[in-house]
């Protein structure tokens, strides 16, 4: 017998339905709040699948830094065409741009930020499609 599974990315935050509702905007998705008001689901009919936990104690990543891994960060996928509007639309909800040290930054296929509580993230272009 094989039992149903499914995966949810979670992340901490002090304020998770301020961080839900940023997440919500970015992806085009809705919050869900059950019973637990710690805990906030972002789920959108592209598969997303997200939630947002309070964390009492939090203290936001410090990422970048040279010295260590990405850890875990959330990549968005975005057409080609629509990455600066992408852009625009994620700063102008909260994020943060990181200066990842490339050149010529405006034109790379994925740039990365932070949301309004320090977790990293990325806009990328869809990978091409098989030839």
């Amino acid at each position: 017998m094989t039992v149903g599974k499914t995966s949810v990315l979670v992340l901490d935050c002090a304020e998770p339905v301020e961080l839900a509702a940023f997440y919500a905007a970015l992806l085009d998705a809705e919050t869900r709040v059950g019973s637990d008001p710690d805990f906030v689901e972002v789920v959108g009919n592209n598969g997303v699948h997200l939630a947002i936990r309070r964390d009492h104690g939090f203290a936001p990543p410090s990422w970048p830094r040279p010295e260590d891994s990405l850890q875990a960060h959330l990549r968005v996928l975005v057409d080609p065409d629509d990455m600066d509007e992408a852009e625009r639309e994620a700063i102008g909800l909260g994020a943060r741009p990181v200066d990842s040290g490339g050149s010529n930054s405006r034109l790379r296929d994925v740039r990365v930020y932070t949301d309004p509580a320090g977790h990293s993230f990325s806009l990328a272009v869809y990978p091409a499609p098989p030839a």
